[in-house]
């Protein structure tokens, strides 16, 4: 009996489940979509190419998009069976609300689990090919696209410019200008037509342009006898075919691995490793601003310590006298030395703030490794307690209030996150704080439904203020009788 009850449980689970899964997953990739839109425009990438860039960064949001979706999940399911009354009648058969929950526990639990390998081994992967092929997209030349009246350099080594381009595919082109960026031992050499095609080569890597109707302009760079002998030419054509090397363009190595040292990349045993040799470089870093701060402030210090007198000037320092006074001299050479040390403090303190900030952010990001698994867990408790005292199924309620508590908590993430970036916080506090102050109140959720408690019931806060409502009642009452 049990069993059957449990894998209808389970049932219930999953039906809301992976539809909610899919459509938070999506919304995710369409904010991906549109923070990245500005990369993919103009870049020559194919749709395939496109999609698999969407499902390499798709894949990193998994650790947030599978909480989310089982705390409304887990919401739906519970207000379900209330809803319907089911929960009533399992506990009048005698079957606690706690053993309605275990075998759900029971799979949020593996799902916990299978989060930390998939974030743990998986993602850093995804990540790894996601960072390197946004790299090459954003050091890919615009794909070829031509537009009229505009110089453009497009092809690489040339500078064109077509005054119209018309035809179905935008093959035929007038007022043609190509001009040939020549190094300083090349000849200048420019083509100018009246009109032109593109027509198709034997070879992809090329692009062949078929002009008519013009002159090749020759520029010598050569001096004395040799430009005599070769001045400046101009060649008049009816017919030129041209060939351009656009492989630069077209074989795009957007795969290639160029980045292979961020700390997302590795997995949570690799960064211990990561976190230990940057814990090294700082200290060796601390270390080296400190002496040299110590090696700059010590002859200022001496040189202040060694003139000290408590006896009161007798005259003031003539201006005109200055130049030839060399305790004055010393001082202004100090006071230099002071501001060369400032300096040095300010711009070494910058650089001691991004230590710390880069020091936070592997931390945090090694933590969560682990702290998103125990958030599904937590918020299964919340969603499953929210269910059964709320008693509302379907899209409504459920999910709204299951956004209000995974908005509380992105923005505790985001500002716990910050402070530690910062150096006020500690960033291994920083990635389970949220978690340490969601805990309580999911054990609290489920304190209150496990004793059946009226929490969302409007008339328990009705009755509540009741007695303060009365003192206004009454006086509105009794107005009608004078």
């Amino acid at each position: 009996m049990l069993k059957i009850l449990d894998r209808y449980i389970i049932k219930t689970f999953f039906g809301p489940f992976f539809f909610i899964f899919s459509v938070l997953f999506f919304i995710f990739i369409v904010n991906i979509i549109w923070v990245q839109l500005g990369q993919f425009m103009g870049k020559g990438l194919s749709y395939w190419q496109i999609l698999k860039l969407l499902f390499y960064l798709g894949v990193s949001v998994v650790s947030l998009v599978l909480p989310l979706t089982i705390l409304l999940a887990s919401i739906m399911s519970f207000g379900e069976f209330g809803e319907r009354y089911e929960l009533a009648a399992m506990k009048a058969a005698g079957i606690s609300l706690t053993r309605v929950m275990l075998p759900l526990f029971g799979v949020t639990t593996i799902l916990a689990i299978l989060l930390y390998f998939f974030s743990n081994n998986i993602i850093p992967d995804f990540q790894k090919k996601a960072k390197n092929m946004l790299f090459n997209i954003a050091q890919t030349k615009p794909a070829l696209n031509f537009t009229p009246g505009q110089f453009l350099d497009q092809l690489p080594g040339y500078m064109v410019k077509f005054d119209k381009i018309y035809g179905e595919n935008g093959e035929n082109i007038e007022g043609v200008f190509v001009h040939k960026k020549a190094s300083n031992y090349e000849n200048q050499q420019t083509i100018v037509a009246e009109k032109g095609k593109f027509a198709p080569a034997a070879n992809k890597n090329f692009l062949k342009l078929v002009l008519y109707n013009g002159y090749i302009y020759e520029d010598n760079i050569k001096g004395g006898d040799a430009r005599q002998k070769q001045p400046d030419q101009a060649i008049k054509f009816d017919t030129l075919v041209s060939h351009f090397d656009i492989s630069e363009i077209i074989n795009q190595a957007i795969e290639k691995e160029q980045i292979t040292d961020d700390y997302r990349f590795n997995t949570y045993t690799e960064l211990n490793t990561t976190i230990a040799k940057i814990k090294k470089d700082n200290q060796t870093f601390f270390t080296t601003v400190s002496s040299d701060a110590m090696n700059q402030a010590n002859p200022v210090i001496g040189y202040m310590d060694q003139n000290k007198s408590k006896a009161k000037p007798k005259q003031q320092v003539k201006l005109d006298t200055v130049k030839s006074n060399k305790k004055l001299e010393m001082i202004f050479n100090a006071h230099s030395r002071l501001d060369n040390l400032k300096n040095t403090v300010d711009g070494k303190t910058t650089e001691i703030k991004q230590n710390v900030k880069y020091f936070s952010k592997v931390i945090i990001y090694q933590q969560r490794i682990l702290s998103y698994s125990v958030t599904c867990i937590i918020f299964f408790l919340i969603g499953a307690s929210l269910g059964s005292i709320i008693r509302k199924g379907g899209m409504g309620v459920p999910v709204i209030i299951a956004i209000v508590i995974f908005i509380i908590f992105y923005v505790m993430n985001l500002g716990i996150e910050n402070v530690a970036w910062g150096g006020t916080m500690d960033p291994y506090l920083a990635a389970w704080l949220p978690n340490m102050i969601l805990l309580p109140f999911g054990i609290w959720m489920t304190f209150k439904a496990l004793t059946d408690s009226q929490l969302f019931d409007a008339e328990k806060y009705k009755s509540f203020f009741k007695p303060i409502r009365k003192l206004f009642v009454k006086s509105e009452e009794h107005k009608r009788y004078q």
